[in-house]
């Protein structure tokens, strides 16, 4: 059985296929602008000749299951992918990779420069949006991207979260008091967010909410940030999402304090081009953040995501297959309740690695299923179905089987990596500085 994709959709002649699941799961039908070839009806018995537990997920594994629910943060299957850095050198439109469901959440990576001239912030999302690549704001250095807004509404449309992230290894950022941090949210809000002003990106649309990458300046005063951000947000009918991206070594040296002091709804741990990284198991840290979010977080309901790169290519150190990253998931899906799924550096990296992003995906949903039926089925229960999948490369499913990654305290390497880490910015070189204070790698990197 396969399903032939392909990018200009309109050349193929419309099928329609009808789906049976003969354990009462009802009929789904499903409608797509591609060709078909196998069975008419798969029923729990074909699913199972595949390897697929149940109708769901192979449903998820063809690419033919598109919910458009609100995102649901509470789940332990989400999936959080950066765009913007063309980490492959083949970066599609933001809206391609929101085609199907294996993206919940997009942070737009980055905003780098919190004052530029004019006063304005500067975003780089590569040639989609940059002060290279794009019209800029008279007397500033801010983009203005008009076009972007037709391709977040169309992620937004389908469920998922786009969010705007600040930082990045080698961003200028950082606020000298608390006055300084609250008056930037101010602006932030009006940019991007829920205010207004005469200078928006992205015209009317409204991001969902913005993701803290910091790894430079100084580490103080983002809680006045955030909590600015929260106090706008409050009096909105609409919900906000704040996010950081700490690195795994425990605390983080420069947003740790924040996530003591303010609220935040998610942190996408970088376990990659450090010590306590996805490809050193003995110092793999995962439950000392899960404790950090229970007993110390400002917020206890706060989820905790596995950081890992998308590809080889992706970071200088960290990288764990598709099968093995899948056993650290279900291993965190059985023993913390505080994880909420899996973030990958980038959208770019993990596509043109064999979908590395839906073999995540396929397999976090599977676990999930498995250990938590009740909360999946009633999802699956009120599901919608979309036609908008464009091409996909074939990805073979990875088992997820147990796996008890030891939970000793970290401690600092003997043999600190020294490759480049990998987020790429196309702008002019700049020096790289290590944080040889913690004997790490920097997870962030304009190209050299």
């Amino acid at each position: 059985m396969s399903v032939t994709y392909c990018r200009d959709c309109y050349h193929l002649s419309m099928c329609t296929m009808a789906f049976e699941n003969r354990n009462n799961l009802g009929w789904w039908k499903y409608a797509s602008h591609r060709t078909y070839k196998g069975p008419s009806v798969v029923d729990g018995k074909t699913a199972a000749m595949f390897g697929f537990r149940s109708f769901a997920s192979l449903a998820l594994a063809l690419g033919i299951l598109h919910s458009v629910l609100a995102f649901d943060s509470t789940r332990k299957d989400n999936l959080a992918v950066y765009w913007g850095q063309d980490g492959a050198g083949s970066q599609q439109d933001l809206s391609f990779y929101c085609e199907d469901d294996t993206i919940n959440v997009i942070p737009l990576a980055f905003l780098y420069i919190f004052r530029g001239p004019g006063g304005d912030p500067v975003v780089d999302l590569g040639d989609q949006c940059a002060d290279w690549s794009s019209p800029v704001f008279s007397g500033t250095n801010l983009a203005n991207c008009p076009s972007m807004a037709t391709q977040i509404k169309a992620c937004q449309s389908k469920g998922k979260l786009v969010t705007l992230s600040l930082g990045g290894a080698t961003g200028q950022v950082g606020f000298s008091s608390d006055s300084q941090a609250q008056t930037f949210a101010d602006q932030i809000w009006n940019l991007f967010l829920g205010g207004s002003s005469s200078t928006r990106p992205f015209g009317s649309v409204i991001l969902d909410g913005v993701d803290l990458d910091i790894e430079s300046g100084t580490a103080a005063h983002y809680a006045a940030f955030v909590n600015r951000i929260r106090s706008h947000a409050s009096g909105t009918s609409k919900k906000y999402y704040i996010t950081a991206a700490p690195q795994c070594p425990y605390p983080d040296a420069f947003i740790g304090d924040a996530l003591n002091a303010a609220s935040f709804d998610a942190v996408y741990v970088q376990f990659y081009n450090n010590y306590c990284g996805l490809d050193q198991p003995s110092d793999y840290n995962f439950a000392t953040w899960d404790n950090w979010a229970k007993t110390k977080s400002a917020n206890k309901n706060i989820k905790v995501y596995i950081g890992a790169p998308g590809s080889p290519d992706a970071a200088g150190e960290g990288y764990v297959d598709a099968t093995t990253l899948a056993n650290y998931v279900k291993s965190a899906q059985q023993k913390y309740s505080s994880f909420g799924g899996v973030m990958l550096w980038d959208a770019d990296s993990a596509y043109s690695n064999n979908r590395f992003d839906k073999a995540i995906k396929t397999a976090m949903v599977a676990s999930a299923e498995q250990l938590f039926p009740s909360e999946f089925s009633s999802t699956l229960a009120t599901s919608t179905h979309s036609s908008t999948v464009k091409h996909s490369s074939s990805t073979a499913q990875p088992k997820a089987t147990s796996l008890s990654p030891p939970t000793k305290s970290p401690h600092q390497s003997e043999n600190p990596s020294n490759e480049l880490p990998h987020e790429i910015l196309h702008k002019e070189p700049r020096d790289v500085e290590l944080f040889d204070e913690r004997r790490i790698t920097p997870s962030r990197l304009f190209r050299l």
